[in-house]
């Protein structure tokens, strides 16, 4: 496995050639350690579930650097669910919509998917340079979320490409996710923002 650190020069460079050859990479998310896998590699996705031993059933989110982005990994992109991109991405705001066809069945089984761009300036610029990243927690699966990259190498290291060590992270509350396929938007979880933030930004006065 190799290993950089995030101020390192290279380390931008360096990371989008593991993902690009199909490896798993370990990196700094706005809330906590993630590993991620191209989400067009089927074989990478594969690879993600084995590592942290994730039930297939459960889908892995994408993350993309922009909301321009969306097109690429989701199809009927509701007026609602773009109004609730401009409110709030990059941030702490999951959107479910329907799976795009180039997508692989290994990024979720079922017929939506999760998506957001996250507010890390690092990340951003992978996302920009790679393209959209499948990504979760850099955990075993049922295990707690990770803020050290030495507690990501104990759990994952031997199955990671390369690990990218930002230090200790703060953490963050997890995002907010929001069904768009629901009529009106369902909120699935109560994360970072509120139910009466979202409901202002789908329906502005």
């Amino acid at each position: 496995m190799e290993r950089c650190k995030i101020s390192d020069a290279d380390a931008l460079v360096r990371a989008s050639r593991a993902l690009r050859a199909g490896g798993l990479v370990a990196l700094p998310t706005d809330t906590v350690y993630g590993v991620a896998a191209v989400a067009f590699d089927a074989v990478a996705v594969a690879a993600l579930y084995a590592a942290k031993q994730r039930p297939l059933e459960k889908a892995i989110p994408i993350l993309i650097a922009d909301a321009s982005g969306l097109e690429q990994v989701a199809i009927e992109v509701p007026a609602l669910a773009r109004r609730l991109a401009a409110a709030f991405w990059p941030g702490a705001l999951t959107l479910v919509l329907r799976k795009h066809a180039a997508l692989p069945e290994q990024v979720s089984a079922g017929p939506t998917l999760a998506v957001r761009v996250p507010a890390h300036a690092w990340l951003l610029q992978l996302l920009a340079a790679v393209g959209p990243l499948a990504v979760t927690s850099a955990n075993l699966s049922g295990s707690p979320a990770l803020h050290a990259a030495a507690a990501v190498d104990a759990q994952l290291g031997a199955r990671l490409a390369m690990l990218v060590d930002a230090g200790a992270l703060p953490g963050a509350p997890p995002s907010t996710i929001v069904d768009c396929m629901a009529q009106p938007p369902q909120i699935l979880r109560q994360g970072a923002i509120s139910s009466a933030a979202v409901h202002a930004a789908c329906y502005p006065a």
